[in-house]
């Protein structure tokens, strides 16, 4: 078991978005965790997202597919960055979801070896890397 803290861990597998709604939609929901339903504002707007998710999973797997994006985690490693540099390969990154950076993978050979990283939800890199990479993320 690990000393970390468990609310260190979630901020590591979650992004914070900040939205604006009205009042009487504020109200509703207020209402809603009042009367028990849900535990906070939060708790509601997540079980609202999450309902959208699944009600149109179908599209968005067609989407992936179609755009042969990677959904879910996807680590970039210094391992995978020196074979394709060995290989003489250019990477085209496309990710839903999170994609991170190993901590050794040094802002040069990122720079070599990706032409293009696009991602759909949060990208977790170094300033350094973010800055060598800064033309190519879409």
């Amino acid at each position: 078991m690990t000393d970390e803290p468990v609310a260190s861990k979630r901020a590591e597998e979650s992004e914070k978005i900040t939205i604006n709604l009205g009042y009487v939609d504020l109200g509703r929901i207020d209402l809603m965790v009042r009367d028990g339903f849900y535990s906070n504002r939060s708790d509601f707007i997540r079980t609202a997202i999450r309902n959208q998710l699944t009600a149109h999973a179908d599209v968005i797997a067609r989407s992936v597919e179609r755009r042969t994006l990677e959904l879910g985690l996807r680590d970039i490693t210094r391992a995978e960055l020196e074979a394709a540099r060995a290989e003489g390969a250019t990477l085209h990154i496309r990710v839903v979801g999170l994609a991170r950076f190993a901590p050794d993978v040094t802002p040069d050979l990122a720079a070599a070896t990706i032409g293009s990283i696009t991602v759909l939800g949060a990208l977790q890199a170094s300033p350094a890397i973010r800055s060598a990479l800064s033309d190519r993320i879409r």
